[in-house]
């Protein structure tokens, strides 16, 4: 019996844990950056090494479909067409919102903002790739930012030290969206690849 989970269904999940695995990592580094005299290194190292292991554990789940086939009898154009002119809408609004943030003096504002831009990006690609998990992540990531820019004070002093807390909530909450994300989704390719090995037993 022919397996009806292709290589192409497995590679795509695996793609989305390494997407998630790598930019959780770069909020995390958003995040750190806010603690300013706060921030530590050894907290740096940590994050990357969180952001690695969820990384190579996706690339592990690639080599680990090379055996399955390619059943999907087509490839969807409009999906890849779509996909590319959110990414490029996305890019082309961060990059306007850090100029405007940055010309008017209030960068500190550009991180939330951006926060909102990537969060309301992944709810086309949930209904692009059918993943339904983007549409929580999408929307925890657009909430966090607005509920800290209306109800969470930019600067806070703890010990003696000054830290942004916006880029820190942000960056922080939005590293543990991202990594929370990319483990559903390894579990869920890992589930696709049993399915296929064990349609193909049968």
């Amino acid at each position: 019996m022919e397996s009806t989970v292709s290589k192409s269904d497995v590679r795509g999940t695996a793609s989305g844990v390494m997407f998630m695995a790598f930019f959780g990592t770069v909020w995390a580094d958003v995040g750190i950056g806010g603690l300013q005299e706060l921030r530590s290194v050894w907290l740096l190292l940590l994050a990357i090494l969180i952001g690695a292991t969820l990384f190579f554990f996706g690339v592990a789940l690639i080599r680990a479909s090379r055996d399955l086939s390619n059943t999907r009898a087509f490839t969807n154009k409009n999906v890849y067409k779509w996909f590319n002119l959110v990414f490029i809408t996305e890019f082309l609004l961060i990059f306007l919102a850090a100029y405007v943030c940055q010309s008017t003096g209030h960068f500190d504002w550009f991180f939330p903002i951006m926060a909102v831009i990537v969060g309301i990006h992944f709810l086309p690609l949930a209904y692009l790739f059918q993943v339904k998990a983007y549409y929580y992540t999408g929307t925890l990531i657009t909430l966090l930012a607005i509920v800290t820019m209306l109800f969470v004070p930019m600067y806070v002093t703890i010990g003696g030290y000054q830290i942004n807390t916006w880029w820190s909530l942000v960056g922080f909450g939005s590293m543990l969206i991202l990594w929370i994300t990319s483990a559903m989704i390894l579990s869920m390719g890992r589930m696709l690849l049993r399915m296929s090995r064990n349609s193909r037993k049968n």
